[in-house]
C-alpha cells in the first residue's frame, strides 16, 4: 500500500526537504515532516500556501504530478482589484503566457473563504479593492495561477491550493499533515511538526 501525506504547506516555505546553496536559511519540508521515503508529487510555490501531497510510491507520485493525467487542481486565490466577467471568461478560454496558451480552466468569483491567518498578512490598501476567485487547472507550469491572472490584469495577493483531485486541506492547520495508507483510505491521524 502506498503511503500518501496531505501536508498544508505554510507560506514561505519550500517544497522541498533541503534547501542546498541558499547564502540564507529557509524553511523546508524537514522542518514540518519527519517521515521517511515521501517525497512531494509535485511543487508549489514558497509564497504560496495549501495542499502539497508527498508520497512512498513512484506511479502514484507520477500520476499526481504529471500533467498527462490531467489531475484537478482547485486554488483559492485572492487577486487585487475587481473582476468582471470578460476576465473570468479569459480565464477559462485559456491564456496565452510566454510559454503558450493554456488549457482552459473552471473559474468563479467567491465569497471570501474562512482560511487560516496568512504568516505574513497580505497586505491590504484601502484605494484597490480585491477579490477572490477559485479556480481549476489541469496542468502545472511554474506559476500558472499567478500568471494566468497577472495576464488578465488580476495581479494574485495570496494563493491557497485547496484540492488536488480528490485529496483536499480541509480541516488540516497550516504545518500539519494527514498521513494516509493509500489514496482510498480516510485520515490515520493529524500530525505537528
Amino acid at each position: 500500500m502506498a503511503r500518501l501525506l496531505l501536508f498544508n504547506k505554510p507560506s514561505g516555505v519550500l517544497s522541498q526537504f533541503t534547501d542546498r546553496g541558499s547564502p540564507t536559511v529557509r524553511s523546508t519540508l524537514s522542518d514540518f515532516i519527519a517521515v521517511k521515503g515521501v517525497y512531494p508529487a509535485g511543487r508549489l510555490d514558497r509564497d504560496s500556501e495549501g495542499l502539497l501531497l508527498l508520497c512512498d510510491d513512484g506511479r502514484l507520485q507520477a500520476r499526481i504530478a504529471d500533467p498527462r493525467f490531467k489531475l484537478p487542481k482547485t486554488y483559492l486565490v485572492q487577486v487585487e482589484g475587481n473582476p468582471q466577467e470578460p476576465d473570468l471568461e479569459r480565464l477559462r478560454q485559456g491564456v496565452r503566457l510566454k510559454d503558450g496558451m493554456t488549457l482552459p480552466s473552471d473559474v468563479s468569483r467567491i465569497d471570501e473563504p474562512a482560511l487560516w491567518p496568512r504568516d505574513p498578512p497580505i497586505r491590504q490598501r484601502r484605494a484597490i479593492p480585491d477579490s477572490w476567485l477559485q479556480i481549476t487547472i489541469r496542468e502545472g507550469r511554474n506559476r500558472q495561477v499567478r500568471r494566468m491572472t497577472a495576464a488578465v490584469g488580476l495581479p494574485t495577493l495570496r494563493l491557497v491550493r485547496w484540492s488536488i483531485g480528490d485529496w483536499a486541506v480541509a480541516g488540516i492547520a497550516p504545518g500539519q499533515f494527514e498521513e494516509r495508507s493509500s489514496p482510498d483510505e480516510s485520515s490515520s491521524g493529524t500530525h505537528d511538526r
